[in-house]
């Protein structure tokens, strides 16, 4: 008798699982079968700089197939649906693909078309994301033509795709403008639906003020409820109104269709799971990881990452038959990039926001939370040959998946 595993999704979480649940799982009795829509792997992380001309293209698409392991099957095909009660995945295309087990890692997508006036006549035009490859080489080519104007970067609400990335994206824009000379003509104004520059207190402080420093307007507690396109201008449910020359948008982060198809998903088709062993709270043999579940942390790719680890341990004692003793406690570390060659770095759980100290080595580093530093720009930069070379794999990473306090400092 041989056990099916299915993963809908080939992104960081999917392919990370299939890489590293094909080492532990018997050959002879387990089949691994990991669906995408395409072949193209992104780098996401990357598209923060395609703006800017710091990547390429093909510095960030790499085929999917390389990264993927002998051993387990690949499906390229859109998925429909899932039915539960027959534990099987129906594709666009008709087929149908038969599990004992399933994990759904397939990710959020912007959703503009969920903002009334965003997809309008100024989509592409004087409004741009950066949250989609296509995206970010458009807007490439509106900075260089931007020579000056109310330039505003919004978030429309969350939880989105690594929620450090707008903050970064206006740091970098600040330090743009700059080595162009026309800063003096641009006004900046950061748009957000929280009440600070970030979630938490002692990390919002710190980043508030870092926009204060590079003269950044921030407008907070902003609920979008449409575009104005004639008027160029962002409306909010409170009628406060924000004018835009260029306006770079978050749009709505949501999860797959066919989870609300599925009738697995809440409003934002985000899969309701156990926040610890990422098991669906609706079927035992369903797992959600990465993006694609409800739990709240940031949907990052360092959550992805440790969140794995744990899953793997959990999973196989899982099949066994035994107790998932495994607990994956919402850790997440981001990279900021702020500009002029230097960036911070957060470290943070469920239970413990970003503070400042030293990372991973207390004391010692190298890297810095929450303090701008060469070496964290460094550490950003050589995180994108570490997740092609290392974390795609599947290969051992020696950083802790559990959030540790060791040399952190705690704030009143």
């Amino acid at each position: 008798m041989v056990d099916r595993l299915l993963v809908l999704g080939g992104g960081t979480a999917g392919t990370m699982i299939v890489n590293k649940l094909r080492r532990r799982l018997d050959v002879s009795r387990w089949h691994i079968t990991v669906v995408d829509r395409d072949d193209a792997h992104h780098y996401q992380p990357g598209y923060l700089f395609l703006p800017f001309g710091g990547y390429s293209t093909e510095q960030v698409t790499k085929s999917r197939h390389a990264f993927i392991t002998d051993g387990v099957e690949f499906v390229i095909a859109e998925v429909d649906r899932i039915d539960p009660d027959a534990n099987t995945v129906s594709m666009i295309d008709g087929r149908v693909l038969p599990y004992d087990y399933l994990v759904i890692a397939s990710g959020v997508s912007p959703r503009p078309d969920r903002t009334p006036g965003m997809l309008g006549s100024e989509w592409r035009r004087s409004i741009f994301d950066f949250y989609t490859l296509d995206g970010a080489q458009a807007l490439a080519d509106a900075l260089a033509e931007f020579d000056g104007g109310r330039f505003v970067v919004h978030i429309t609400d969350l939880p989105i795709k690594c929620p450090v990335a707008p903050l970064e994206f206006t740091f970098m824009a600040d330090a743009y403008f700059r080595r162009r000379g026309i800063r003096a003509k641009v006004d900046i104004v950061y748009v957000t639906p929280l009440s600070g520059a970030f979630t938490k207190p002692v990390s919002s402080k710190r980043l508030g003020s870092m926009l204060e420093v590079r003269n950044v307007v921030v407008e907070t507690d902003f609920l979008v409820e449409r575009v104005d396109t004639e008027a160029k201008t962002l409306v909010s449910y409170d009628e406060r109104e924000v004018p835009f020359d260029l306006l770079v948008t978050v749009p709505l982060n949501m999860g797959a269709d066919f989870v609300e198809r599925s009738g697995l998903g809440d409003e934002m088709n985000y899969v309701p799971v156990d926040k610890h062993t990422l098991l669906s709270n609706a079927h035992p043999n369903i797992f959600a990881v990465g993006d694609a579940s409800d739990i709240p942390t940031s949907k990052a790719g360092s959550v992805a990452h440790f969140a794995v680890e744990i899953f793997c341990d959990n999973f196989v004692d899982h099949v066994q038959g035994k107790p998932m003793t495994g607990s994956f406690d919402g850790h997440a570390n981001c990279f900021i990039e702020s500009g002029d060659g230097r960036g911070l770095l957060i470290d943070f759980n469920y239970d413990t926001e970003p503070l400042t100290g030293k990372y991973p080595v207390p004391l010692v580093g190298p890297f810095s939370l929450l303090t701008e530093t060469r070496a964290n720009h460094l550490g950003k930069l050589a995180f994108r040959w570490m997740y092609w070379n290392a974390l795609l794999p599947g290969r051992p990473i020696p950083l802790p998946s559990h959030m540790s306090m060791a040399g952190k400092h705690t704030e009143d």
